[in-house]
């Protein structure tokens, strides 16, 4: 693909390093990172624990991007990067010293967890806005796609696998150690990939003003709004719902395998078959696709109804995401002096990304206060659900009025 592409060996390198940053860092938090919700439930059996550590995830990305994003105009982005994966591992460690009374700790996990979450994504996300042009996005957010997908398969499965056989924390210490290794792998990965200098100085009002000036940025803004109103519950909800109906780590496990399989597939098919002209419909596939199987999981109760929707989401997520994150980077690349204020038009999409997810979890949970447990989890689902349709409608005002007003 990459030879297609006319791909110099320098660029090459840079694509292949960064992929494979993406790639360990993945498979360490799917190995991982998947099983702390189950963990925090199994010690509380309380749903409103566990959203309000997925809340301040949420919110502690939020106080970083605002506070510490300058940091990635004065200082190396690569250290910011091994910054955010120091601080996943102290999560992990935290997490087994904390024991048994780790859910009495939800709020500072969560912060924590969130924090490293932030360095990380801030530094990887301003790595591949450089290192890719627009004529290699959509092969390289295909083959990221793809290579989560199956740290998705791999991961899960296997952690899953090592707590039903290795009894107590025995499991879950050892697929932390497991995942502590794949990080410490992620930071020698990045002492290989090119250093780059970024001009000026840090103005976050340059990105914030460009929405009155820029249309096109201000539709991308509102996509990753709403897109964050799905992910901030459905990023837990679903996982837990699975554990809740069957009781089982390795039937989590397997579903996530499913989903984590057939996204592979269906990222291998977008990769061969998405262009610029074509992004949009491919878009709209995945979204309308993705809404329609939540009355699936409404109805779900056993291993097998879980598969199938774990098998149709894995299909339709990759036709969303691979063409949505190059529409994204493309619009980043064509506002008002881009290439020196890049680092804070990346910022501000992230902060707006996970407003949406504070915004979604808080009112989950003020939902708890006033509607009984199952029937309000049935209505936020469809309620939330809706996220994905609202970002499809924003991207697609984009592709078709191609110039920004």
């Amino acid at each position: 693909m990459l030879n297609r592409l006319n791909v110099s060996d320098h660029e090459r390198k840079n694509l292949y390093l960064l992929l494979a940053i993406g790639w360990l860092y993945t498979l360490g938090i799917f190995l991982s990172n998947i099983f702390v919700n189950i963990f925090l439930w199994k010690q509380s059996e309380d749903i409103q624990v566990v959203a309000y550590y997925n809340l301040f995830i949420a919110l502690a990305q939020i106080f970083i991007y605002v506070v510490f994003g300058k940091w990635a105009k004065k200082i190396d982005r690569i250290l910011i990067l091994r910054g955010g994966i120091v601080l996943i591992s102290i999560f992990f460690i935290s997490v087994l010293s904390f024991g048994e009374n780790a859910a009495n700790y939800n709020y500072l996990l969560g912060g924590l967890l969130g924090a490293g979450y932030a360095f990380f994504w801030l530094a990887y996300n301003i790595l591949t806005f450089e290192v890719t042009e627009p004529y290699t996005r959509d092969y390289f957010n295909s083959t990221l796609g793809m290579l989560q997908s199956s740290s998705g398969m791999i991961g899960p499965i296997t952690a899953g696998f090592i707590i039903t056989v290795l009894k107590g924390y025995t499991g879950y210490l050892t697929i932390f150690f497991i995942s502590f290794i794949l990080f410490i792998l992620a930071v020698v990965c990045s002492f290989f990939i090119e250093r780059r200098s970024v001009e000026g100085q840090y103005s976050i009002r340059v990105a914030v003003n460009e929405r009155n000036q820029n249309h096109h940025w201000r539709l991308l803004l509102n996509a990753h709004f709403f897109q964050g109103t799905r992910e901030g519950v459905f990023l837990f909800l679903v996982g837990l719902l699975v554990y809740m109906g069957t009781t089982s780590e390795m039937t989590v496990g397997v579903y996530n395998f499913i989903y984590a399989g057939t996204s592979l597939l269906a990222y291998q098919v977008v990769a061969r078959v998405v262009t610029p002209k074509n992004r949009i419909k491919l878009i709209t596939v995945g979204v309308i696709t993705l809404y329609l199987s939540i009355f699936w999981l409404l109805i779900a109760d056993v291993p097998y109804e879980f598969f199938i929707y774990g098998a149709v989401v894995g299909i339709a997520v990759p036709f969303f995401f691979a063409p949505y994150m190059s529409i994204s980077y493309d619009v980043i690349g064509k506002s008002s002096q881009a290439r020196v204020y890049r680092i804070e038009y990346i910022v501000l999409r992230e902060i707006a990304l996970n407003m949406g997810r504070a915004v979604s979890l808080t009112l989950f949970l003020i939902g708890l206060l006033f509607i009984e447990q199952n029937t309000w989890i049935h209505y936020a689902i469809i309620i939330f659900g809706v996220g994905y349709l609202v970002s499809n409608i924003c991207v697609a005002k984009i592709v078709r009025h191609p110039k920004s007003e």
